[in-house]
């Protein structure tokens, strides 16, 4: 392997731990944190914060994606390209934000809760920073500057951790969710502010613009369209369901996502920087989409799995019996999460080499069956809709195949070997690892017991069948350590 092939391995990996520190340093505080307010507030109370964050998650998506994006992806952007994208950003952050204002009352009256009106504005009020904090993504993600994104993720979880359970403590109720949510998304661009070293100039080229908006349009409409049909699934269950349905639905999704999103986000931070700065060489890039799918999919489908033989006893163990309807959206969600590090991958890959329109094509597509396949089940109870989100990321799995297959030469025979093994061996240890709970024991106990086994078993499959990606992870991991000490002495 050549100096700088194996350079650009080491930046990547150090890049991914960064982040991995941070998704995990965050997502532990954050749970937690959702422990403790779970057990003070109400789910009605979360059911309500659900809808209203469905709606202001549209908004942002519609904000953020795009200009961003175009900002990494561009070879050679500058300063006047940044700073555009800056002011345009913070034009449209204001426009959305007037629109959510005034537009309050008439979403209230359409859930019939009329505390979503004070709570709608207040949740919104981060967006009008969002022009300076997207500015702020793009420019670290583009020079691999992860850590700065750790210090400000941890310790605005941290923060605004403190404030709310301090808030729910003295009964503050569903004021205490607001006001964690806008402590930090605050407190995160502030320590971004001074963290990194870019400032905006007093400089906006129309020509620049236009230039970003001909790549990042395409993301824009296909983030946009696919968020909307994600978020039409919890308004619709909002809709033809109570709030505690909606706060079920969201509590049992919230744990496996808190492992299976926050990794996909993690490697697709940096495999997109990465991949964009190597993008004319089509070996390079499929060699670390490879990696990258094998990496994420080694890791995350034996938690996902071993989350759900253990669902039960972990929900009356944290929450107690008051959220263990919550379980089964947990179990199902687990399998669907499995499935997004692959998913994401594969359309971070197609957009780092600039194809965009590709990327909109297939959100287009993947969205109109989603749709129909959400109008075929809604009406049949809320936990058929759930379970209809496995097969939907099946067939979404299915559809990303095809354009890796012939923009990067990533086969699917290949796609299968990076994923196939990692499921089988999975399964096989949920099958050995299940009887466990059967065991006339404390529940508590069993649920020990059952994930040590799990781990065990795993990592002797890998050392067993000499697995390429466990012994990748070990080795890149040897190297890590052995340059810091290099530089240390």
């Amino acid at each position: 392997m050549s100096s700088s092939n194996s350079s650009l391995k080491l930046v990547v990996f150090s890049s991914f731990l960064w982040r991995v520190a941070e998704k995990a340093g965050s997502s532990v505080v954050r749970f937690v944190t959702s422990i403790i307010l779970g057990r003070i507030i109400a789910p009605e109370v979360f059911g309500i914060i659900a809808i209203i964050a469905v709606i202001t998650s549209f908004i942002d998506v519609f904000i953020r994606s795009g200009f961003g994006k175009s900002l990494i992806q561009k070879e050679n952007a500058d300063d006047i390209d940044f700073s555009t994208v800056f002011y345009l950003t913070t034009a449209i952050s204001i426009v959305a934000y007037v629109l959510l204002y005034f537009t309050a009352p008439i979403i209230a009256n359409f859930f019939e809760h009329p505390q979503i009106v004070p709570t709608l504005r207040l949740m919104s009020l981060p967006m009008l920073i969002s022009g300076l904090n997207i500015v702020q993504i793009a420019y670290a993600s583009r020079n691999m500057l992860f850590d700065s994104f750790f210090w400000a993720t941890l310790g605005a979880v941290i923060i605004s951790s403190a404030v709310a359970i301090t808030l729910a403590i003295a009964g503050y109720g569903i004021w205490t969710l607001v006001v964690h949510h806008l402590v930090g998304a605050v407190v995160s661009t502030i320590i971004l502010w001074f963290t990194l070293k870019w400032r905006p100039k007093l400089v906006f080229s129309v020509q620049r613009m236009k230039n970003l908006y001909s790549y990042g349009w395409k993301l824009l409409v296909s983030n946009v369209v696919h968020n909307a049909y994600k978020q039409l699934r919890t308004l619709l269950i909002a809709n033809y369901y109570s709030s505690a349905d909606v706060a079920y639905f969201t509590r049992g999704r919230s744990f496996p996502a808190l492992i299976a999103d926050n990794s996909s986000r993690a490697i697709s931070s940096v495999i997109f920087p990465a991949i964009s700065k190597k993008q004319k060489s089509t070996e390079t890039v499929k060699k670390m989409v490879r990696q990258s799918v094998s990496v994420t999919s080694y890791l995350i489908w034996p938690m996902m799995i071993g989350l759900a033989i253990i669902a039960e006893p972990l929900v009356l163990l944290l929450l107690t019996e008051i959220w263990i309807e919550a379980v089964p959206f947990l179990q199902i969600a687990c399998i669907y999460f499995a499935l997004l590090p692959f998913n994401e991958t594969s359309t971070q890959a197609i957009n780092a080499i600039g194809r965009s329109d590709i990327t909109l094509k297939l959100k287009i597509i993947k969205t109109v069956i989603g749709i129909g396949i959400l109008l075929l089940v809604v009406r049949h109870g809320i936990l058929i809709i759930a379970l209809s989100t496995i097969p939907t990321s099946i067939i979404f799995s299915l559809i990303n195949i095809l354009p890796n297959s012939k923009l990067i030469n990533y086969r699917f025979k290949e796609q299968m070997a990076d994923v196939l093994p990692y499921i089988g061996m999975s399964a096989i240890m949920a099958v050995i690892i299940y009887p466990i709970q059967l065991l006339q024991i404390p529940g508590i106990l069993a649920m020990l017991l059952q994930i040590i086994a799990g781990a065990v078993i795993y990592l002797l499959f890998s050392l067993i069948f000499r697995l390429r990606t466990f012994y990748f992870i070990l080795d890149t991991v040897k190297q890590r350590f052995a340059k810091r000490k290099i530089t240390a002495d």
